[in-house]
This record gives structure tokens, sequence and C-alpha cells, in this order.
């Protein structure tokens, strides 16, 4: 017999819930492994072992018709769908495919040094200037210094990039007060985005151009180049601003394990880690069920909306001791911070790599991060994002 799925009052786009999003998390996993949120009428998981289920079965909890709140079966989407995070296989595998051979490990590693090199500028510089925000100085100002030029972006206009993700990330919620102000805030962002993605716009080189080069040589099509490219400025830029900004929030609120951290470099790849699971940058994706599914005894209908919390997932008690504690020497793999399974982030190498080199660069430079002020959230349906982070960067 199928276990009752509990139903919980709770609207996850309300703007108390977006603020502070935590703070339902506990009585989401405790209500059940799978709860219906009647609010915006779907299923949802919160508990670790569920949510990695359901990303790890491709074929039941499908992304093709939308991982937002939208199915593309009954809804126009608000742009093309990505060819990546909104495909299902076999095109799925063929576009990430072509994509992971442009966004390799080796060619990361290739720049590696100049984007260390860049980090230990910008540290140097923001180090004892006092107080400072470490939001717009520091986790968007790194990113905007490296992240364009990969790609082989024109220079003029890489502004936009921060904005546009702002949608994107928006539209995977309800159409919204939120998602509406950003559409109407962010019109030339999203055309400048649009102009960039074209091949005469892309530099030699870079990430972009190897995609269309892709295309000369049959692996897409040229009208599957362009959106593909858009997908690197999707996926490449707001979760890391936003995944470093949340690493450093954590260092604040935890000054030993910044401590432990200048004491034992090594554990630079663990600290990058534990902040995609503390953090909860990436709140919440959505699946939708392409036949009837059975989870954890829980039977949820096809055709149904399955709401994914990989944050509170990431801080379940079931799959992780003391999960509220931010502690670098955790062994935080398996965590879901990017995803899990085929439609694990595209650009989640960059995000690593780019979060490590700044805190290589603050490691030897920097004696402690201190709290210069309020912290303020910048609501969104996605991401748990930070608007302000006032630090000081105390020398070493």
């Amino acid at each position: 017999m199928a276990t009752a799925i509990p139903s919980l009052d709770l609207d996850p786009f309300d703007p108390v819930v977006l603020a502070d999003p935590f703070a339902s998390h506990t009585g989401l996993r405790e209500a059940g492994p799978v709860v219906f949120l009647p609010r915006i009428g779907c299923f949802a998981m919160a508990r670790h072992a569920e949510v990695q289920a359901a990303l790890k079965d491709f074929e039941t909890y499908v992304s093709g018709r939308g991982v937002g709140l939208a199915d593309f079966s009954r809804e126009e989407p608000w742009r093309p769908p990505s060819l990546l995070l909104e495909a299902d296989p076999p095109l799925h595998d063929r576009t990430r495919n072509l994509m992971n051979r442009v966004a390799s490990l080796a060619s990361l590693r290739k720049i590696m040094p100049e984007w260390q090199a860049k980090a230990d500028a910008l540290v140097a510089r923001l180090v004892g200037q006092g107080p400072f925000d470490a939001v717009p100085e520091l986790a968007e100002a790194f990113p905007l210094s490296v992240f364009p030029d990969l790609i082989g972006l024109r220079k003029a206009g890489r502004e936009h990039l921060i904005p546009y993700g702002t949608i994107a990330f928006n539209a995977f919620g309800p159409r919204n007060a939120l998602l509406v102000e950003a559409m109407e805030a962010a019109q030339a962002a999203t055309a400048w985005v649009a102009e960039s993605c074209k091949r005469e716009n892309l530099r030699p080189g870079g990430w972009g151009m190897q995609v269309y080069e892709a295309a000369d040589r049959g692996e897409c099509t040229q009208a599957e180049a362009e959106r593909l490219v858009r997908s690197f400025l999707t996926a490449g830029v707001d979760t890391t601003v936003n995944g470093i900004a949340a690493a450093l929030h954590a260092f604040v609120q935890f000054p030993d394990e910044w401590q432990r951290l200048r004491a034992d470099p090594s554990l630079v790849k663990r600290a990058v880690e534990e902040s995609l699971r503390w953090g909860g940058t990436v709140q919440t994706f959505f699946r939708t069920t392409s036949r009837a599914a059975e989870i954890a005894g829980c039977h949820i209908p096809e055709g149904s909306k399955v709401l994914l919390f990989l944050a509170a997932a990431n801080r379940d008690p079931r799959r992780w001791e003391d999960p509220d504690r931010f502690a670098i020497t955790r062994q935080a793999s398996g965590h879901v911070g990017f995803g899990f399974g085929i439609h694990q982030c595209l650009g989640q190498m960059v995000a690593r790599m780019e979060a490590e080199a700044v805190l290589g660069a603050m490691i030897p430079r920097v004696a402690e991060i201190r709290e210069a002020g309020p912290v303020r959230r910048r609501l969104n349906n996605t991401l748990h994002a930070i608007d302000a982070l006032p630090v000081e960067l105390v020398p070493a």
C-alpha cells in the first residue's frame, strides 16, 4: 500500500520564505520523504536520499518539460529551452558530450595560473583598505575579470551578465513580482546576451567559438550552437558569484574555520565543497514525472511537477552530522549543490576553480575576514543570493 503523502501549507516562493529558506527546511524534511504543496500544486522532496535518487532517475523525473514551475508540454517557455538543462536524452547526451569536450578540465588547468595571478592582484588591492562590499568588489569582480575572456565575449557590455542571470534563475519560479521586475529591469541585458551568443560577436579561441567550430564539424547545427553558448552565460556567472559570496559569508560566521584553512591550505578544495553544501546558493529545481513514480513508498502520478529542495537535502541530518555547521574538514562529497547525475551543472568546474583561486589568494594575505556591517539578501526564485556583504580583510 502506498504511503499517504502529507500536505504542507507552504509557498516556497513567498518573499518571507525566500528571505530565509532554511527556516522551512526542517518542517519539509520531517513531514515525510515526499510532500504535496497545494499553494503551487506540486509535490516536493527535501531529504537527501530522495532528492539524490530523483536527480539520478532522469528517465522518470524528466527535465525536458522544464526545470521550473512551468510545464513546457502545456506552457510556452519564456525563451527557447536550454539544450542542456531543459533537455532529455538522446538530445541532452549529444549536446552535453559536445560541451564537455569544449569545457574540459585540461583547458581550465591551462588557464588557472592566469586566473590565480588575477585573483592575487585583486585580493592584494583589497587587503587592509578598510571595510568594503565583498559582493561587487570581489565576488562579482573576479568572475567578470576571467569568465568572459574564457568564453570569448566582446569587451563592451559584460556588466549585463549578472542581471541576465538574475532573470534566468527567477524564471524557474512562478511569474511573480520578482520575475516581472527582473525582466523589466534587464531588457537591455537580454538583448546583449542574445547578440553576444552570435558567431560574429565571439573571439577566436574562446569556448564560444569552439562550439561553433563543433557545429562546422556537424556535431550540432548553427542554431543549436547559439543556444549552447547561451548556456555558458546562464550557468557560468550568477552561481559562481553567489558561491564565492557564500564562502566568504561562511568564514565570517565561522572564523575558526578560516584559521584552520590558513594553518592547512591543502584544505582549500574541501573548503569549497563545504561552502557549496552549506551555503545553499542554488535552493531548488523542478522535475516532471514522465510516468507514475514510486519513491520511499509514495506514489506520484504521471505528469506531476516535483520540486527538489537541493539546499534542504544538503543539510539533512540523515546524511550529514551537525549539518548546520560549516566545517572545512568535513567530507562533503555527495552534496547536490550542483545537482546530481546527467544534469549536473555545466559550469561546476569553473565555479570550483574560481573559488579556489580567490581563497588561494586570501590564505597568505588575510589574517581575518571581519564583518563590517549587516548582510543583505537579494530575493530570487531559485538562488539564495547575497546582495551586500560588508567585510574588512585584516592583513596577515
